[in-house]
């Protein structure tokens, strides 16, 4: 066993003091792949590891397979499908994928193309006479927001009310019970329980009435695998809806961040359009919106590397790590969109890689595009910017440039 307790470096790298750049400390990290902390949890930081155990089926995502399980755990409602293990998961995705893209929908994502430049030439357009833009207030949150707002079924003007649920949820994500006020947690479980009521309240409307917004397109079809219940949707809903526009607010203020701290790449994107897709795979490898995966647990004993991982441990699995890691991408600290065999971790790896990626990844080519080519002379006001507290979901909190 080569397993080596590193208690100093996870606290380094949770601590809001190093979250503008912990990607030196994610290096120390790496020198011990699977790092025993001082709580018995199991820290992988590789890419090699982290790819493995993302593709064994020895790794859970249900709680319940915690020999300790976190504060709170308990009190949760059904859960989604990313916090399931086969065959439940897989259910569940399937018939929440049946109208979300193929071979059920398979236009779905494509055909949103001329709505989402519309979206954005609109926020843009808003600009005008503004010396002094916030990308995220201004940018890089009303987007994403209104797009799955849109594909839900959420009425886009009730956004100010699940706004402080879900920024409650996200700050309670990382709880800490030693350095953490028990009202993080408490405000996080309350939030929960009010945007899922709020949520259950649209499913009533939905029932027996046809539409074309997911939340009714899953209360009134039965396909292959059956219906999901009213808490199997209303959990589904609750997924999308955080996940569907937090990181991609991450990744289009980190895009666009990488892209004003690189002229010379602002300016090749502006003369060669299409090299925004492959400039958005090395964004998701270099700046990623997901940094951690906070939890996992042992379904039973597992092999990573040369260490026995024991049944019911709680794993974490640093993504941003691995996709930093030399042993598998070349000068992986240089942000290079020509970068080939870019099989970064961005969205994670294997039966939960992320289910709206391929959304993800049209909103930030659209975003970015638009913005390098209708910016004329952006530049940074405050480098680094101010970080919201998540070391799990890292991006800026406001990120203000002037237009000059």
């Amino acid at each position: 066993m080569t397993t080596t307790e590193t208690p100093d470096i996870l606290p380094r790298i949770l601590d809001y003091a190093n979250r503008a750049d912990p990607y030196p400390l994610y290096a120390e990290l790496r020198k011990t792949p699977v790092a025993l902390q001082e709580d018995g949890s199991y820290v992988i930081s590789t890419y090699r590891e982290l790819s493995g155990i993302l593709h064994d089926p020895h790794l859970s995502s249900d709680v319940r397979n915690l020999t300790h399980p976190m504060p709170a755990m308990q009190e949760r409602a059904t859960p989604s499908f990313i916090n399931l293990d086969p065959p439940e998961h897989d259910r569940l995705r399937r018939l929440a994928m049946r109208h979300f893209g193929p071979p059920h929908t398979p236009g779905l994502v494509t055909g949103m193309e001329p709505d989402l430049t519309a979206i954005v030439a609109g926020l843009i357009d808003d600009f005008a006479g503004k010396q002094r833009i916030d990308v995220v207030d201004d940018f890089a949150y009303p987007f994403p927001v209104t797009v799955i707002c849109h594909l839900l079924g959420v009425p886009r003007e009730d956004e100010p009310r699940f706004h402080v649920w879900v920024n409650a949820i996200i700050d309670s994500i990382d709880y800490n019970p030693k350095t953490d006020p028990q009202e993080k947690l408490d405000n996080g479980v309350q939030a929960t329980k009010d945007l899922r009521h709020y949520l259950g309240g649209l499913l009533e409307q939905r029932h027996g009435h046809p539409g074309d917004d997911l939340l009714t397109r899953l209360a009134n079809d039965d396909g292959p695998d059956g219906r999901m219940t009213d808490a199997e949707i209303v959990s589904t809903a609750n997924l999308l809806l955080i996940a569907g526009h937090e990181t991609t607010v991450n990744l289009i203020t980190n895009g666009m961040l990488t892209l004003l701290r690189r002229p010379d790449v602002l300016q090749r994107l502006r003369a060669e359009p299409d090299l925004v897709v492959p400039l958005v795979e090395e964004l998701l490898r270099y700046e990623p919106p997901v940094h951690i995966i906070p939890w996992r647990a042992a379904y039973s004993d597992i092999s990573v590397g040369d260490t026995i991982v024991p049944k019911g441990s709680k794993i974490m699995l640093m993504l941003a790590s691995g996709s930093r890691d030399p042993d598998r991408f070349h000068d992986p600290d240089r942000f290079d969109p020509d970068r080939r065999d870019n099989q970064h971790l961005g969205f994670g790896s294997g039966i939960h890689l992320c289910f709206g990626g391929p959304m993800a990844r049209l909103e930030t080519q659209i975003a970015l595009t638009a913005l390098v080519c209708r910016l004329a002379d952006p530049t940074l006001v405050t480098d680094p910017p101010p970080y919201r507290p998540s070391p799990v979901l890292r991006g800026p909190i406001h990120l203000l440039i002037d237009q000059n």
